[in-house]
């Protein structure tokens, strides 16, 4: 049986903006990554029970990661999932 490439996403991302410190800060790879680990569930350094309790409620779902070079971004998903935002802490 041929296996098939399936989304293990949780939720819908809706638009996806980044912040433009982040974009100076943040590769295209650690963008993607990020968000693909968000989407699925992977909160990174978030709050895994927060995250996991608005999924169920439809609140703000907030993961945190790090840059390959080590810089520290959040990706934030409004509760009515309609858009995520890419950022730095500095950005919000």
């Amino acid at each position: 049986m041929a296996e098939t490439n399936q989304c293990l996403a949780k939720f819908r991302c809706g638009k996806i903006l980044t912040t433009p410190n982040a974009l100076e800060r943040l590769t295209r790879e650690d963008i993607l990554c990020g968000i693909g680990r968000h989407h699925a569930g992977d909160w990174g350094d978030g709050d895994n029970e927060a995250n996991e309790r608005a999924l169920i409620k439809w609140t703000r779902l907030w993961s945190v990661y790090r840059a390959e070079n080590g810089t520290k971004f959040w990706i934030i998903t409004e509760a009515n999932r309609l858009v995520t935002t890419v950022l730095l802490p500095a950005d919000y």
